[in-house]
């Protein structure tokens, strides 16, 4: 016998149960909604055996990594059914969009919305069916064989650049493939998805955390789809979209064009955002940016602050902090804890009457907020502007209209700004803007503020959980959207992220979490950060910036 500790709970199990039946026995959860398990601070598929004393905790599609995993096996089941309807077509899975994943089906005919229905149909035949999901071994000679059968190439090519010869790969009647997450171990639990046809491609749809047993109905982002679109043309003009085209440019050593090209697009885009202030002058008087977590917005706005005087405007900054309220006002979360994030944390009417003096000429002190007794101070900081001094807000509640409620309309403009990933692993594998943030942000933790990795991780739950309340709602408020993506960061970030993710233990709760980073990270060639000038966002997270 075995023993598990479940939810609290103490169990004994036979030894080489497996977890699909430990579910069956505790019945602790709705076995609709779960999805894999992490025991002993280790993923596994729900197909795995136990022969050891264990840890467990079932990840549902509540769960941010659990939802993942139903998203991958959904794709799973989507590639077996588009290569069984249009044999000889290539599928590619590019990036989140709305609840659901935007992908593009290349084949003979056009894409339609009777093909959509076709792969619909053919994929819920496969969860009638509940065929099993296999979780395989497979030694790199036999894999790339599988591979060039399917006519998988990119992971070929992505192949040559592992140095190893064990890979894990998932088999579902036939079809071979890797998603860089555990999957689910039945068709029989897929049956929540739908698409939306978004020419050229069309739109996966999965329930959402919070919401497991529904699949909401697609909500139009028309401006963050254009700022993928942008950025895939920008892929196009670079000639990278994989990791392998990334890897064999520097392996040939001509990663320094690349750099270059890169940050003049940067540049060129935040030259555009600043002639477009400038182009309205007169009504563009307060200039609000928000974005998630590490989305490198310090950088931006000095960017934008250096393009803007160049064209004859110099922009004062007033941070949202200064406006906190005291401490002891400050509205707390479930857990009864300060809830600094929250939008009632500022004192909104205060924020506006200042701000509506200031756009009417008057002379306005600025608080300061002292962050060791709690207390907004008054210090005899002074500000007037005029209109050559338009006032930058940067700050997670910028787009929300109530921040600035008092505000004309008129007299706001909103950017939003995210490093919106773009390049794929391969065609089947995209990388989440989450991981691309969390890198940054882990490596920047532990360069300024020395912060273990394991810290970074521990915290990014409720980082993204502040995120999803109070930023993402909003981002289609923005007149514009800047992302700040860099095709190339992953290659720089992995010198630094390796060793700080190789330094969690297995005894760590994170545990998990590290292995599935260095995995994405283990796929890049590393890069010599020599080449990436002073001036570039990433330097905000390395170390080295002209503007520290």
């Amino acid at each position: 016998m075995i023993k598990a500790k479940i939810a609290g709970k103490d169990y004994n199990f036979a030894k080489g149960i497996s977890l699909e039946e430990i579910l069956e026995e505790i019945k602790l959860y709705d076995k609709k909604i779960v999805v894999a398990a992490i025991v002993n601070n280790r993923l596994s598929n729900l197909s795995d055996l136990l022969y050891e004393d264990a840890r467990i905790r079932f990840l549902t599609i509540n769960d941010e990594i659990g939802n993942r995993i139903y998203r991958r096996s959904l794709y799973m089941l989507m590639t077996k059914a588009i290569q069984e309807l249009y044999p000889g077509s290539k599928l590619s899975i590019e990036h989140s969009l709305s609840n659901g994943i935007y992908c593009e089906l290349h084949k003979e005919r056009p894409l339609s919305s009777k093909d959509l229905k076709n792969i619909k149909d053919k994929m819920l035949e496969y969860v009638r069916q509940d065929l099993p999901i296999k979780k395989l071994i497979k030694n790199k000679k036999e894999l790339i064989e599988i591979y060039k059968k399917q006519g998988y190439m990119d992971k070929v090519d992505l192949l040559d650049y592992l140095d190893r010869d064990q890979f894990t790969v998932y088999e579902l009647e036939g079809n071979y493939d890797y998603f860089f997450y555990n999957l689910v171990p039945r068709t029989g639990i897929l049956d929540r998805f739908d698409f939306h046809l978004q020419i050229p491609g069309f739109v996966l749809l999965h329930p959402k955390r919070g919401n497991p047993y529904e699949v909401p109905a697609y909500i139009e982002q028309e401006k963050l789809a254009g700022a993928f679109y942008e950025f895939e043309r920008w892929g196009e003009i670079i000639g990278v979209s994989s990791v392998t085209d990334l890897n064999n440019i520097i392996k040939k050593g001509k990663f320094k064009d690349l750099v270059n090209i890169m940050e003049a697009l940067h540049e060129k885009k935040i030259a555009q955002i600043a002639d477009k202030i400038a182009e309205d002058q007169d009504k563009n008087k307060i200039i609000l940016i928000a974005g998630p977590s590490s989305s490198g917005k310090t950088t931006f706005a000095q960017r934008l602050s250096i393009q803007l005087r160049v064209n004859g405007i110099n922009p004062i900054s007033i941070s949202t902090d200064d406006y906190f309220v005291d401490r002891e006002q400050t509205p707390r979360d479930e857990n009864g804890e300060y809830d600094f994030e929250s939008i009632e944390a500022i004192d909104l009417e205060l924020l506006n009457e200042d701000l509506l003096a200031l756009l009417q000429g008057e002379r306005v002190e600025i608080p300061t907020f002292n962050f060791h007794n709690g207390k907004r101070e008054y210090r005899g900081n002074y500000l007037q502007v005029d209109r050559e001094h338009p006032i930058i807000i940067e700050g997670i509640h910028s787009l929300n209209d109530r921040l600035t409620e008092f505000i004309p309309e008129n007299n706001k403009f909103k950017i939003y700004i995210s490093a919106l990933t773009q390049i794929n692993i391969d065609r089947h594998n995209c990388i989440p803007t989450t991981d691309n943030r969390l890198l940054r942000r882990m490596v920047r933790d532990n360069f300024f503020r020395n912060k273990s990795a394991a810290s970074t991780l521990e915290w990014w739950t409720a980082v993204r959980k502040g995120e999803e309340k109070n930023i993402f709602p909003y981002q289609e408020n923005a007149d514009v959207m800047f992302n700040s993506g860099l095709v190339y960061e992953l290659a720089i970030l992995k010198k630094y992220a390796t060793p700080l993710l190789k330094a969690i233990s297995p005894e760590e709760e994170v545990y998990y979490q590290a292995e599935r980073l260095l995995e994405i990270l283990e796929c890049f060639l590393p890069m010599d950060e020599d080449a990436v000038p002073g001036n570039s966002i990433l330097k905000e997270f390395i170390g080295g910036s002209i503007f520290d």
